[in-house]
């Protein structure tokens, strides 16, 4: 049987690109059983645009072990060398032992393909004088790649194309500012400077901090040089990379259901989980708000029958409750998250007592209203965006709900945040511990990303109550919308 090489291959199949046109169809000549998902498609179109010369800054984030750096470290420097043997390739890791086994990956990839036995002949061999796994070249051409540890220097001649995989290896390092620190040394004083005109780089890490190497890459003065592809495990919004809509779960390369994807999701906690899965560490200090609020840990209210949860006091002057919503801009499922929550004021001290959140449409959003309010019935205001759906929902409530105020956000989703963070500094907020509320910590996990975060709606409904809590007197924040106000009757949206 006589095997086509390589070049053969190209000669006859390259122009309408149905072969070697990316890692992932050179990963699937090699190993028919490879498999292939949208996300390691949408990476495969990244690095061909790599090779084309139309990006030359790449940042990939994907969840751990779903195949990104086999995809990237390993196959992409293989298929570069495949399409051009002369590339000088350094791989960079944070430890030697590691990029040593990409280098004798891709090397090994190289002689168990050479046509025998069967197998498909790649049409390149490795020196025979210089074929060692952290550094080795190919026979007869100046391409080959060169491996190293984050703590090792990267000497010799230039570097035609330089890929950075995992500079962190765990929390540990995440939180150590010395090994952040040398991790941007590193590329400061040694991967930049050994780049030959016009080479390319590809950072692909799993984001444990938002100061690591990509965070600091990205605050630089040239941060546009970068195209990043955050693939998160479950969809953030509509502008998915996948085109999937919110809430939809990645295609798992190792055939996670979405029942595991929930498991782990829970199994991690909020912080491991948008940091690693979705792309979106949050800030451990320097953030809008203290990354640790005051806590109070038993319950302020109490549960009749009913299920009515009351506060005691609440005939005195300076103790006042109320509702505080912020609304998604479509009346749909695919939209943003709709989040209400309940605050009291206890005299200067502003107390967060509960929350409902997920993704309504416009008549789950109603009901979400009744609901909250027969559970506190105590409320006697209703803070609504005057925004969003917020005149739908309040034409559609105002007959059979008293209290409704619509409020007018002033300035910036960050000018408002920041109005109101010194009241939390200060700890005249109290939010309610884990075991009280497990829902906090994804509360937590919003306050301390924001305003680089996914998403900000918990943060928004806080800074709409704060304001209007502790800014200023409520009763002097807006009109109070009483039933049977409007003449006219509602209007439909939908």
């Amino acid at each position: 049987m006589t095997v086509p090489t390589v070049w053969e291959l190209t000669a006859r199949h390259f122009e309408n690109k149905q072969i070697f046109a990316s890692p992932g169809d050179l990963a699937k000549a090699i190993e028919p059983t490879t498999i292939q998902t949208p996300a390691l498609d949408l990476i495969d179109q990244h690095l061909a645009m790599v090779e084309r010369g139309e990006i030359d800054r790449l940042a990939i984030n994907m969840s751990p072990q779903e195949g990104k750096s086999s995809r990237v470290t390993t196959m992409g420097p293989l298929w570069m060398l495949a399409k051009d043997p002369s590339r000088r390739i350094a791989i960079v890791s944070y430890a030697q032992d590691l990029a040593d086994q990409f280098g004798r990956n891709i090397r090994n990839q190289i002689t168990g393909n050479q046509g025998e036995d069967g197998s498909l002949d790649l049409g390149m061999r490795i020196a025979p004088d210089n074929g060692a796994a952290r550094r080795w070249k190919l026979d007869g051409e100046r391409g080959g790649v060169k491996s190293v540890g984050i703590s090792t220097g990267l000497t010799g001649h230039a570097v035609d194309a330089l890929f950075i995989d995992d500079p962190i290896s765990n929390l540990e390092q995440a939180n150590s500012k010395t090994w952040r620190d040398r991790v941007w040394n590193f590329w400061q004083a040694v991967g930049n400077t050994r780049l030959a005109p016009g080479a390319p780089v590809i950072l692909v890490m799993t984001r444990w901090h938002a100061d690591d190497l990509q965070g600091r890459l990205l605050a630089a003065e040239d941060a546009d040089r970068w195209t990043v592809l955050n693939i998160p495990a479950e969809a953030i919004d509509e502008n998915d990379p996948l085109g999937r809509k919110p809430g939809v779960w990645m295609e798992s390369a190792r055939g996670r259901t979405p029942e595991q994807w929930q498991a782990i999701k829970r199994a991690v906690g909020p912080k491991v989980w948008q940091s690693l899965y979705m792309g979106i560490p949050t800030l451990d200090d320097g953030g809008v708000f203290p990354t640790e609020w005051e806590r109070y840990d038993e319950p302020l209210w109490q549960v009749n029958d009913r299920g009515e949860h009351t506060i005691l006091g609440m005939e005195r002057d300076d103790q006042e409750l109320t509702m505080s919503f912020d609304l998604a801009f479509k009346g749909d499922d695919s939209s943003d998250y709709v989040v209400g929550q309940v605050w009291l004021r206890i005299g200067n001290i502003v107390y967060l007592l509960d929350q409902v959140r997920r993704r309504m449409n416009f008549n789950e959003t109603l009901e979400s209203f009744r609901t909250m309010r027969a559970k506190w019935p105590q409320c006697r205001t209703v803070l609504v965006e005057d925004r969003a759906n917020g005149p739908a929902v309040m034409n559609a409530l105002h007959r059979e709900m008293s209290g409704l105020i619509p409020v007018e956000p002033r300035g910036s989703k960050f000018s408002r945040a920041s109005a109101v963070a010194p009241a939390v500094w200060s700890k005249h907020v109290k939010i309610p511990s884990t075991r009280l509320c497990p829902w906090i910590e994804e509360f937590m996990q919003e306050v301390l990303s924001f305003p680089h975060g996914a998403n900000d709606d918990q943060v928004d409904a806080a800074t709409q109550a704060l304001d209007q809590l502790i800014m200023q007197p409520i009763d002097g924040l807006g009109e109070i919308i009483e039933p049977d106000e409007y003449d006219e009757p509602p209007i439909s949206y939908w």
